[in-house]
């Protein structure tokens, strides 16, 4: 892992735009800078207890997972990333970043180069689903959102992570 005065972390928020919910407490977290080449993302997720870990890239169109949080930490490449819906905003990501999504905020893959990958994950190995903003899905989605617990441990950095100064209930 990067020294901490060499990680930089944004915070972003995003209200309800009537489609992508975004969550109603918590905030996106971008860690930029924070993985070595030499750090193993995976290795990194499974010690703090983030597990399921996959390797793949990000769905090209808006989502969100309204049971469970979820960690992408970049292990190769670069991207824009639209975070929040059409509201939100577009993020660059690179090797090393990793981006910590509460559930039910939205993420859509914009552009990447040929080689961006990330390593995702989620607490505990919690099972995710996909929703895509549609009416229907709405009440029960919403509902689910708000059962989703604070996790264990941050993902990068376990039990005492700046995880939980931004997202303090």
């Amino acid at each position: 892992m990067k020294k901490p005065e060499d990680i930089t972390i944004e915070s972003l928020k995003f209200g309800d735009n009537g489609s992508i919910p975004n969550h109603p407490t918590y905030s996106l977290l971008l860690y930029k800078n924070v993985m070595t080449f030499d750090d193993n993302p995976k290795d990194v997720l499974t010690k703090n207890k983030w597990l399921d870990a996959w390797r793949g890239s990000v769905a090209p169109y808006h989502h969100y997972h309204s049971n469970s949080h979820e960690a992408l930490i970049v292990a190769d490449g670069a991207a824009i990333l639209q975070v929040g819906g059409e509201q939100g905003q577009q993020v660059h990501v690179e090797q090393g970043d990793a981006i910590i999504l509460p559930a039910g905020f939205g993420h859509k893959l914009i552009e990447s180069n040929a080689d961006f990958a990330v390593i995702g994950a989620y607490p505990n190995g919690q099972s995710y689903d996909f929703c895509y903003g549609k009416a229907d899905e709405r009440p029960e989605k919403l509902a689910n959102i708000k059962k989703v617990p604070l996790p264990e441990a941050d993902p990068v950095f376990g039990k005492v992570g700046p995880l939980f100064s931004y997202w303090a209930e």
